[in-house]
């Protein structure tokens, strides 16, 4: 069944995430006392005497456009108040009512879902004076909030949940198997602009400012029957160039996404060529052992085919130990090959998850012995006894012998390449495990 959503909105630093934070039992939303540090509306999923929601922390509103974000954060902010079930408005009980809360309450006044006017940063719950002036505010009795230390909170849970209590649940369509895909880079190559082509809508917010993404986000979706999770994560740089420790949190969220992600798509921007820290991000999802496409991004603002070209060149040179992963070039902005991109997820899906039989493995294993190609040290000679598959997801192979010590770095690659040359398995990385039987 699909959960109630509650929405918190409001005006920066009135403590939207720390609320979020003390309701959710984690951390999940970044808290930090710089203005704007939440940008995308997050979910998170929250309980309350026994009745199960999803609270969505949206960015702080403010009415003006001097932030060159702020349209795209205001809309981000409204969207996730007009799917909400009930809205929580928080509005800063110590510096009272701004012209931005008013102007936020002229537009909730209009809205039929029921709004909780919410005064946070009321330390002292006996301090009820300063709650008078919040009345002008037309949503009805405040409810004073202490986000920090709890005061109040349960309270205003309790009113919450009387109104969700009864809100019938929707039915969510059948879903066999979600795929997670996330979709990583350094900053400013494209990631938001391809989850928004993907899911077809402006889910994340689009800036030509580096770092403009500082959350995961999660998105289900479903394209031709098959259900996908796109999380479009924050650029990934690496720690010492992360300065800002907001922008460290967001780092550490995008890890998070990959540890989670079946799929990773690097989106690497085609007018820039191959960097360090493209090679680096890849390094990421190889540790983590998810399956792994490559993107070339921007080619409507590429020269000429020869540019690709050699891209895709110096990719094979520079990043061959991701040499499995698929490349394809597309344009997030136009749309291009954009749509090529749901074959490619599944083609790399199938791989990362495939179960190849104990007899085919055997059979490849004896090539592999009647090749000759092995092995020795002095007079120790390593001899292949048997495989078999011990886990998919990526897909793992234990290999019996004799000496799984003399198994080094060189052999390893050879079996992989001779692997992949008979099983093929685009787009993921395989294990191979060795132990000794005699």
């Amino acid at each position: 069944m699909a959960l109630p959503i509650v929405a918190v909105v409001g005006r920066p630093n009135v403590g939207k995430s720390t609320f979020v934070n003390r309701i959710t039992h984690g951390n999940d939303a970044i808290v930090h006392e710089m203005r704007g540090v939440t940008r995308d509306r997050s979910y998170h999923e929250a309980e309350w005497s026994g009745v199960h929601f999803t609270l969505v922390d949206t960015g702080g509103i403010e009415m003006g456009d001097d932030d060159v974000f702020q349209g795209s954060i205001r809309e981000q902010a409204f969207v996730g108040a007009e799917e909400a079930d009930a809205i929580v408005f928080i509005v800063d009980g110590k510096t009272g009512i701004a012209a931005d809360d008013d102007a936020v309450a002229r537009i909730l006044r209009k809205t039929s879902k029921p709004v909780f006017l919410t005064v946070n940063k009321m330390d002292n719950p006996a301090d009820e004076s300063a709650m008078w002036e919040f009345y002008q505010l037309g949503l009805g009795d405040p409810w004073p909030i202490s986000s920090e230390h709890g005061h109040g909170t349960g309270d205003l849970l309790d009113a919450v949940i009387d109104v969700i209590r009864d809100i019938p649940e929707r039915e969510p369509e059948e879903r066999e198997n979600i795929v997670n895909v996330a979709i990583i880079g350094r900053p400013n190559a494209g990631k938001s602009s391809l989850t928004n082509r993907l899911i077809g809508k402006e889910r994340s917010i689009v800036s030509d400012v580096a770092g403009t993404t500082r959350d995961a986000i999660d998105t289900t979706i479903e394209h031709e029957g098959t259900f996908y999770t796109i999380v479009d994560t924050a650029g990934l740089r690496r720690k010492a160039q992360i300065d800002q420790d907001v922008e460290y949190y967001g780092f550490v969220r995008a890890m998070r996404a990959i540890d989670r992600a079946d799929v990773a798509l690097l989106v690497v921007d085609a007018t820039l060529g191959l960097t360090d820290q493209d090679q680096r991000v890849a390094g990421y999802a190889h540790e983590r052992g998810c399956a792994l496409a490559i993107l070339l991004n921007k080619r409507d603002a590429v020269e000429s085919g020869d540019t690709l070209n050699a891209l895709r060149e110096d990719i094979e040179e520079r990043m061959n130990f991701v040499k499995y992963a698929p490349v394809l070039s597309i344009s997030a902005l136009t749309g291009k090959s954009v749509d090529r991109i749901w074959n490619m997820i599944d083609d790399v899906f199938a791989s990362y998850s495939a179960h190849i039989t104990t007899g085919k493995l055997n059979a490849w294993l004896q090539t592999i012995r009647e090749f000759g190609f092995t092995v020795s040290k002095g007079k120790r000679r390593l001899k292949l006894k048997y495989v078999t598959q011990t886990r998919t997801c990526p897909p793992q192979f234990t290999v019996f012998c004799n000496m799984p010590d003399l198994v080094n770095d060189n052999f390893e690659r050879y079996l992989e390449n001779r692997f992949r040359q008979t099983f093929e398995l685009p787009g993921t990385p395989i294990v191979f495990k060795f132990k000794k039987r005699d």
